[in-house]
């Protein structure tokens, strides 16, 4: 079953920390969003393995836009 890890804030993306396939677990860190000069963290909400990465450094997100989908068991 796929599920998504969405954005909780609008702002850029500052990084993403996982890469495709990585396995990832519930409360990992998994991007890093900027707004307003600061740095927030994107916390996995499920455990699972990446299938895709749906937004790449310095893109503009908003608030709960797909950043990555995870295959969850």
């Amino acid at each position: 079953m796929e599920k998504a890890v969405n954005a909780h804030m609008p702002g850029l993306v500052a990084r993403v920390v996982v890469n495709e396939g990585a396995k990832v677990t519930q409360g990992q860190e998994v991007a890093v969003i900027n707004c307003m000069k600061n740095e927030l963290s994107v916390l996995s909400p499920y455990d699972g393995t990446v299938k895709k990465i749906m937004v790449a450094e310095w893109d503009e997100v908003e608030v709960d836009m797909p950043m990555i989908i995870l295959e969850c068991e």
